[in-house]
């Protein structure tokens, strides 16, 4: 077989966009990422959502030299390690209510994987092995493999694997801006979701069913969306009805991502299982993890005595280390007043700079998860034809522009739709912030030029 030359193929390694290979990072600290050239962009997503410290962190970097220097690596079938015991008492001491116990994987799929197991062996073992459905709402995102990609909505992800993939009933996501009919009021529009979701467990039978899956706040699928009030409040109270989990996605919205460090706190309940990732470590090592409330795990501790899943990289000592330190941080210097008052503030510029904007149609989200979408009708919220990929115009812009943000399309239905994600490192300042809405507003006029 003839090889490509390398001048068509200047790297082996297989990138997101098999017809565009992105710059080469060259050095990052705080705020700012360079890439090789020397060009300088401002982080305003985290990467994903993701690096809640930004970069370069030292005593992020400190504790990871420490622990690398104490032992890299110990398989979790022979020895489990200090730093993986402290981080998991640190996450259940700040847990509310008994979400006493902690397991630690390489990352939001692999948690997300690891909740629907363990829901599952919860069952099996009190002789409920007929219970093998989970419910799921459309818009929703839960990871990419494969049992994770079958309980998420996000229909451009599932599409090419849907053969593959489990059946999930799916019920509406909360979205009010574009679900909540006129005259509607929230309180109405809340209870109709909720009916939704009772007789969507009747039709499918309580008995069947292990749990329903939900993002607390909507990531990077619809743009930052929040839950109107009582929402969570009736999923949990249906839950109760019906002896099914409810398992809470928090891999970007927790962390302190919304302002408090479990985003379902603001909701004043409790969920059976949750899962985290992206900013438990902040990106400076690939870590996730489930906190699991006590009746779960007493009831296998009780049965089988062993939790039949597991991971080699599972526990890992410099992950832990380094998420343990983040943890120490965000405590520390008080990061979540800073999440709340921060995200305040650049709402309120995004609104200054983009609100009265002709195609702009909400500007959401909680703490310093914030979306913005794009619409070509402001009145009638009518989106831009998804063949323009104006939310992938939106990051050339910007990366142009020196901006790293988070667009998506299919914002509304997994086709139409453009949205943009912002989710700064918790230590932006304000002069950040009013770059961030400079640059953005910029990017976002160039992209509709780009349009015409």
């Amino acid at each position: 077989m003839n090889r490509p030359s390398a001048a068509h193929h200047p790297s082996h390694l297989i990138h997101r966009n098999l017809r565009h290979m992105p710059p080469v990072v060259g050095s990052a600290s705080g705020m700012i990422v360079h890439d090789r050239d020397g060009k300088r962009y401002l982080d305003a997503s985290g990467g994903a959502a993701v690096s809640s410290l930004g970069h370069a962190h030292p005593e992020v970097l400190a504790a990871m030299h420490a622990q690398i220097d104490r032992n890299a690596y110990a398989h979790t079938a022979f020895f489990t390690c200090e730093a993986a015991e402290e981080l998991a008492t640190r996450l259940a001491n700040d847990a509310p209510g008994d979400l006493d116990h902690v397991y630690l994987v390489s990352g939001g799929s692999e948690a997300m994987e690891t909740a629907l197991k363990l829901a599952r062996q919860y069952f099996v073992e009190s002789g409920e092995e007929q219970r093998s459905v989970f419910i799921a709402r459309r818009q929703s995102y839960h990871g990419n493999t494969l049992g994770a990609l079958a309980i998420g909505g996000n229909e451009w992800r599932r599409k090419p694997f849907a053969p593959l993939l489990i059946d999930v009933p799916r019920v509406a996501p909360c979205f009010e801006y574009h679900d909540r009919a006129p005259g509607q009021s929230v309180e109405d529009y809340t209870a109709a979701l909720l009916c939704e979701l009772e007789d969507t467990i009747v039709k499918t039978g309580p008995a069947r069913i292990i749990g329903f899956c939900a993002e607390t706040v909507v990531g990077a699928t619809a743009g930052a969306v929040p839950p109107t009030p009582g929402y969570f409040r009736g999923v949990r109270s249906l839950c109760d009805k019906y002896g099914i989990l409810w398992i809470a996605d928090e891999v970007m919205c927790g962390m302190g991502r919304t302002g408090t460090l479990y985003a379902f706190e603001q909701e004043g309940v409790l969920p059976d299982l949750v899962v985290l990732g992206k900013g438990l470590g902040a990106g400076y090592q690939p870590i996730g993890a489930v906190l699991a409330r006590t009746p779960i795990i007493d009831r296998l501790r009780d049965g089988s005595g062993v939790f039949m899943h597991g991971h080699t990289y599972m526990g890992h000592p410099v992950a832990a280390a380094a998420a343990l330190a983040v943890q120490q941080v965000i405590r520390r210097d008080n990061l979540l007043g800073a999440v709340t008052g921060r995200g305040a503030v650049l709402r309120t510029q995004l609104r200054e700079a983009l609100g009265h904007h002709p195609h702009v149609g909400d500007i959401r989200g909680r703490g310093l998860l914030i979306g913005v979408e794009l619409v070509r009708d402001r009145d009638t919220r009518e989106p831009f034809d998804p063949a323009l990929k104006l939310h992938a115009a939106l990051k050339q812009q910007a990366m142009a522009c020196g901006l790293m943000v988070y667009p998506m399309g299919g914002t509304i239905d997994g086709v139409r739709g453009d949205h943009v994600l912002l989710a700064p490192p918790f230590i932006a300042s304000d002069a950040d912030l009013a770059e961030i809405t400079e640059r953005l507003t910029r990017a976002v006029t160039l992209a509709l030029a780009s349009m015409r």
